[in-house]
């Protein structure tokens, strides 16, 4: 563990606390709390009085970033790095890159929306690319354990914020750029420009593997990069097919053509095993070998979790985007043989104006929709429906705004073939209400209320 803090909790003897000013706490309100944990010196930039040696510094969260990278990012770039971005897909791609190179006998650790990963260590993390102290630390961790590589999903807010300065990638991926944090970004084009800072963190012989379907894909056409795509591109899709609970899909590189079975549903799924075989292949492993690794690997939990119950197919999805939520309703309408219910909601104190597009995709493209909330957080929860409200057209829907309630509704209507979607929470176990997390796992309510 690094000999730097930010949190006076986790300050052990002989530790620098750095005093950083955050939006809603101050870091140098806790100083005395630091050194009585043992703090031998402080990093601050408002004056005080202490019984140990400072440094008086302009910018403390300046300082720790020029800190770590001056002193550990050479190390850490000895690491094969892989970075995703993207708007959907990051923690799939990212987490069957993590499996495949396991699978493939190497030592690596996942950073990402569902936590920390590293043989058999799991930690939960509160952003989806942690801040730069805690993302230095954990690498640093890994790789005095023998870690040869370390996959990550890097976030806009992580590029804007700098968690990743002095990183450098052999590998980055884009997976595609939706509606998605305008309350931070304001515009599309700001929200790109965010997402194409991570061009600025490449190793020289580094490689960028670009979804060259999506709209934005030919913005990260840089340098050293390979194409994955349903229609030209080097990793090029040449048929597939579902199966029960797998995917059947040919695609073909340099001219030959190769085929694999891949434990996920849909289209948007083979964008993200693409992405992760492409990624990996690009790391110098033989095309072949990641093939057959394939039959070992799944995908994360609550990213397109699947579960029968009665009659019918529960699926479990974080989808809580306009784009995500459109593509997974009309994946599973494209061989649907029975109804297809939604049950969906929109988080509190994030990006309002995907509201009403999330309401009007969800009725428009399922038989029928269970409005629900999400994690409210501070926000009024009849104002986030109201807003959800606004842009559905149709009446083939209800609002029940208890979660459980919803999901015991959803499981109710399920008659012979229905595919129950439940969407926006996937991973999650918890439910922000207020500012209290309480615990609650939509899959567990549902395997619940199916007894």
């Amino acid at each position: 563990m690094l000999k730097i803090k930010i949190d006076s909790r986790k300050v052990e003897k002989g530790d620098t606390f750095v005093a950083i000013k955050g939006a809603n706490v101050n870091g140098h309100d806790f100083i005395e709390k630091a050194i009585a944990n043992g703090a031998s010196k402080v990093i601050i930039s408002e004056d005080r009085q202490v019984p140990v040696e400072k440094v008086l510094v302009e910018d403390t969260k300046e300082y720790l970033k020029e800190y770590l990278v001056k002193t550990y990012a050479e190390e850490i770039n000895k690491i094969h790095l892989i970075g995703v971005t993207g708007t959907n897909g990051k923690t799939t791609s990212c987490f069957l890159i993590y499996q495949l190179l396991q699978k493939l006998g190497k030592k690596v650790a996942y950073i990402g929306t569902i936590g920390y990963y590293f043989e058999n260590e799991k930690v939960e993390l509160p952003n989806t690319t942690p801040d730069i102290l805690d993302l230095y630390d954990m690498i640093l961790s890994a790789k005095s354990k023998g870690c040869d590589y370390v996959v990550m999903e890097v976030s806009s807010h992580a590029l804007d914020y700098q968690r990743v300065a002095g990183l450098k990638y052999d590998v980055v991926a884009f997976t595609n750029l939706t509606q998605d944090h305008l309350d931070y970004h304001k515009t599309m084009e700001n929200y790109l420009h965010a997402k194409l800072k991570i061009l600025n963190h490449l190793k020289d012989n580094a490689v960028v593997v670009v979804n060259v379907d999506d709209e934005y894909g030919h913005y990260f056409a840089k340098g050293n990069y390979k194409s994955i795509s349903f229609t030209k591109g080097d990793y090029k899709v040449v048929s597939y097919h579902d199966n029960v609970a797998t995917t059947y899909v040919k695609f073909k590189f340099l001219n030959k053509e190769y085929e694999v079975d891949i434990n996920l549903k849909n289209r948007f799924n083979i964008y993200n095993y693409l992405t992760a075989l492409a990624s990996v292949h690009n790391l110098g492993f033989n095309l072949d070998d990641i093939i057959k690794a394939t039959k070992e690997i799944k995908a994360p939990k609550g990213r397109c979790e699947m579960v029968k119950v009665k009659e019918g197919l529960v699926v479990v999805d974080y989808a809580h985007t306009p784009d995500a939520v459109l593509k997974i309703i009309t994946s599973f309408a494209e061989h649907k043989k029975g109804d297809i219910i939604t049950i969906v909601g929109c988080g509190g104190d994030r990006d309002p104006k995907k509201r009403p597009i999330m309401g009007d995709i969800a009725t428009k493209y399922s038989d029928y929709v269970i409005f629900t909330d999400d994690n409210p957080r501070t926000e009024d929860n009849k104002k986030i429906m109201q807003d959800i409200l606004d842009g559905v057209t149709k009446d083939n829907y209800e609002v029940i705004y208890n979660r459980r309630q919803a999901i015991e509704k959803g499981i109710s209507l399920i008659k012979k073939d229905t595919i129950l979607l439940v969407l926006g929470k996937g991973h999650e176990d918890y439910q922000i209400l207020g500012k209290e997390k309480v615990h609650f796992d939509d899959m567990e309510v549902i395997l619940e209320c199916a007894k």
